[in-house]
């Protein structure tokens, strides 16, 4: 396979933070450009942009937070293996979250909403989470150490937690986006929320097959 980025976790990030800003930015302009088809009077955008505590604005904050780490996780295990499923697999979420997070940040600089919440994560979907200092901002994120681990693992040793700890993030990501196209009021949010679920669910079933073929359980 193409090596998608040199060998190092500053440099990872360096990448996945450029891509997500040249897509968001790309998603801005074409935007700004061209009218909404939710607006066809052509009406300023800012005018129908959702609230700063709705639903679609909090989860297009947390959503990004959360795909963030399964970028940086994938980033991880791709250098840690020379399984080509997994490699593949890693590759797929790479590309598709990085995109999806790009929209969702761009999706917010349209609406001229900040992209960092005031308050704690996940309250547009009315939980009330306990600050924790293990780095896990959300249900289904890594902690610090379970990160650590991912990244001091080789061989399958590291595919088989890098399937655990993505299926368990997956499953936590597909609760909120099956929040949000339920409960969004834009298009935009609902239409990438429900593809979400989808794209999601059907990765948890492949990973557990490839956990399966590993002799190791979910």
């Amino acid at each position: 396979m193409t090596a998608l980025a040199p060998t190092g976790s500053t440099r990872r990030m360096v990448l996945a933070g450029a891509a997500v800003l040249l897509l968001a930015l790309g998603l801005v302009a074409l935007m700004v450009v061209r009218p909404s088809a939710a607006s066809p009077s052509g009406a300023s955008p800012a005018r129908s942009a959702p609230a700063e505590d709705s639903v679609d604005a909090g989860f297009a904050r947390d959503m990004s937070i959360h795909h963030q780490q399964a970028v940086e996780m994938s980033f991880i295990v791709r250098d840690r293996t020379d399984d080509e499923d997994v490699r593949r697999l890693a590759y797929d979420i790479i590309n598709t979250q990085a995109n999806q997070r790009g929209m969702m940040l761009g999706w917010l600089e349209l609406w001229g909403l900040p992209k960092s919440a005031a308050g704690p994560p996940m309250e547009w979907m009315g939980h009330t989470l306990t600050p924790t200092d293990d780095g896990s901002l959300m249900p289904g994120m890594a902690t610090d150490a379970e990160l650590a681990a991912l990244t001091a693992a080789k061989g399958e040793k590291a595919e088989v937690l890098f399937l655990r700890l993505m299926t368990v993030h997956h499953r936590a990501g597909a609760d909120m986006a099956q929040a949000a196209a339920g409960a969004a009021k834009t298009d935009a949010i609902r239409d990438l929320a429900a593809g979400m679920v989808l794209g999601q669910q059907s990765e948890i079933g492949l990973m557990a097959d490839m956990l399966k073929e590993r002799g190791a359980k979910p």
